[in-house]
C-alpha cells in the first residue's frame, strides 16, 4: 500500500510540474543521446524564486535511454520555498552576515544580496528579502545553455558567475561548468555543494538504490532509523522509506582532500539505470541526505578569490545502464 501511495506521489508530480500561474520560462537542449529541460532565472515567473540555492541550470528533467534521473521529489511546491527544486543544484555558504549590521546586505552567489532581517544566527532554509538581484543573462544553443550572473557592490562585493550546462557531443554526459570572477574590492571566501536531487525512474529510496564512493565510508548517522547502512564503499538502505522518513550523515569520512575521491555513483539496480559524478576540484567535506524519494550526496568545495581574480571548477555526470 505504501509503495502505492508513493508511486501515485511521483505520478502527480513527476517533471517537476510547476503550479504557480504560467509556466515558469524554461529551455531544452539535446545532443542526440541525451535530452534535458532546464527552468530559467527570472524574479517574478521562474520556477525558483527562493534564497537558499543558485537559480541557474535548475534540471527539472533528463532523460537517458528511456530512463529519466531528475524530477520534482517534494510533494507541495511554492516557488519560494527554499527546497522547491530539482536536479543538480548548488548552494553557496553566505557571505558577510556575521558582520552585517540589521538592515544591511550580506551575499549569496546565484540569488543576490539579501537584508540581514534580526540577530539571529543565519538560517540557510530561511526566506530572505532579496535587496539587490544582480542582472541575469541567457545564452541558449542546440546542447548547452550559458547563465551569466552580475553582482555589484552587496556589502562591497561583486562578481560575475558564469555557469555552463552541456551536454556532451556523442557521449551520454552532463557537464557543469562554473567560473567565479571577483570583479570588486573585497576576497570572496565561500564554500560551494551540489546537492544533487537525484529520483532515478521516480523508485522510492529504499533497497534498490546504492550509492558508492571510491574509499571506505566512514561516519555517524545523526538520523537514520534503522534505515541506512554504511556497507564498505557504499550506502545501501534496509528497506523502502515510508512518507515522511528520512537519514542524515553530517560528515562523511574516509575521503581525502583530493580530486580522485570526487567520484561517486548512484545505482537504481531495480531499472539498471546509473550515474557516476565528478569533480576537477578537490573535497573539503561531504554531508549525505535522503528521503523518501530522493538519495542525494553532497560534496563541498571551497573557493577564496582575490579582487581582479578567477575561480573556475567543473562537474561531469555520466550516465549509463547497467
Amino acid at each position: 500500500m505504501v509503495k502505492i501511495i508513493i508511486i501515485f506521489i511521483f505520478i502527480c508530480f513527476s517533471g517537476c510540474t510547476a503550479t504557480q500561474t504560467g509556466a515558469p520560462p524554461s529551455a531544452k537542449i539535446s545532443n542526440g543521446l541525451i535530452n534535458a529541460n532546464l527552468y530559467l532565472p527570472d524574479a517574478d515567473k521562474g520556477y525558483y524564486q527562493g534564497t537558499r540555492f543558485d537559480w541557474s541550470g535548475v534540471i527539472s528533467e533528463l532523460e537517458y535511454m528511456g530512463h529519466s534521473y531528475f524530477g520534482q521529489w517534494f510533494a507541495e511546491y511554492d516557488p519560494k520555498t527554499h527546497d522547491a527544486i530539482c536536479g543538480p543544484v548548488q548552494e553557496f555558504s553566505e557571505i558577510g552576515y556575521t558582520k552585517a549590521n540589521v538592515g544591511d546586505e550580506f551575499l549569496r552567489i546565484g540569488v543576490g544580496g539579501l537584508l540581514k532581517n534580526d540577530d539571529s544566527d543565519f538560517q540557510s532554509f530561511r526566506l530572505y528579502q532579496i535587496s539587490n538581484r544582480g542582472k541575469w543573462s541567457v545564452k541558449k544553443s542546440s546542447n548547452r545553455i550559458v547563465f551569466v550572473h552580475k553582482i555589484k557592490n552587496v556589502a562591497g562585493y561583486s562578481y560575475v558567475y558564469t555557469k555552463t550546462v552541456s551536454l556532451t557531443k556523442g557521449k551520454p554526459e552532463l557537464v557543469l561548468e562554473h567560473t567565479l570572477k571577483n570583479t570588486g574590492k573585497q576576497t570572496i571566501t565561500t564554500d560551494v555543494y551540489n546537492h544533487n536531487f537525484f529520483v532515478i525512474d521516480g523508485e522510492p529510496t529504499g533497497p534498490n538504490i546504492v550509492i558508492t564512493f571510491p574509499f571506505e565510508v566512514s561516519g555517524r548517522w545523526n538520523r537514520d532509523n534503522g534505515l541506512g547502512v554504511i556497507d564498505g564503499r557504499s550506502i545501501k538502505y534496509t528497506r523502502e522509506f515510508r512518507g515522511r522518513e528520512s537519514v542524515y550523515i553530517g560528515d562523511v569520512q574516509g575521503h581525502s582532500q583530493t580530486v580522485e575521491d570526487y567520484d561517486f555513483r548512484i545505482e537504481n539496480l531495480k531499472t539498471g539505470a546509473g550515474v557516476r559524478i565528478l569533480c576537477d576540484r578537490p573535497i573539503s567535506k561531504i554531508i549525505f541526505w535522503a528521503s523518501s524519494t530522493t538519495s542525494c550526496p553532497e560534496p563541498y568545495i571551497d573557493i577564496n578569490v582575490l579582487p581582479g581574480e578567477k575561480f573556475s571548477w567543473k562537474n561531469t555526470y555520466e550516465f549509463y545502464k547497467l
